[in-house]
């Protein structure tokens, strides 16, 4: 999938939403051209929508219609509310929880690796970024690809990373292991999925 410029991004949605956007530099950049805007023009609800579903797509790296998908499946979903069914699908997507364990430093890096084959989910390959992780699956790099540069000083990275609560890190077997994520906080997004419901259910 492909981004665009990303500091023109996410200038326009108003929000960090990607990796190189998260740094002390860009955040002081942006403060002060804010400085100098004199009016910004007031966003209606739809407009609202439109930008919180347009920061979730990005930050998660999937096109319209991938999203339109998880958001249709979280809304047919008897069980939890809308929105956690939302953030579990895209929490779960096997590129995003490598790249929540730090093995890859973007979500675009973690896409590209996945789809190379370089992970194995319970012993077998998978090159689908969108596969969906499920409680009690392990992850490892492909042996063959464990040499790589990409994968140097791996156990580092992991460890000095900090994943959330639902992803855990065997020392010994060198596997990613994922929990059931039923409690997932969605306190520390850059986005608001329930606008993002609401601009689908409009």
């Amino acid at each position: 999938m492909k981004i665009g410029p990303k500091y023109k991004i996410a200038r326009r949605l108003k929000a960090p939403i990607f990796e190189k956007t998260q740094t002390q530099k860009y955040s002081l950049r942006e403060e002060r051209k804010n400085k100098k805007r004199s009016f910004n023009k007031p966003k209606t609800d739809f407009g609202t929508q439109l930008n919180e579903k347009q920061k979730a797509r990005m930050f998660y790296c999937v096109t319209e219609k991938q999203f339109a998908k998880y958001v249709n499946q979280a809304l047919s979903k008897k069980t939890s509310s809308p929105t956690i069914n939302l953030l579990k699908s895209l929490e779960h997507r096997l590129d995003n929880v490598v790249w929540r364990a730090g093995i890859l430093p973007t979500h675009l890096a973690a896409r590209q690796a996945v789809a190379h084959g370089h992970f194995l989910v319970n012993g077998k390959k998978v090159y689908v970024p969108s596969f969906s992780v499920k409680g009690g699956d392990k992850i490892t790099v492909r042996q063959g690809s464990q040499g790589s540069k990409m994968f140097s000083e791996l156990e580092n990275k992991i460890i000095e990373t900090k994943s959330p609560d639902w992803i855990s890190w065997d020392t010994k077997t060198k596997e990613l292991s994922v929990k059931d994520s039923s409690f997932i906080e969605k306190s520390d997004l850059l986005f608001d999925l329930g606008q993002v419901i609401e601009y689908y259910q409009r």
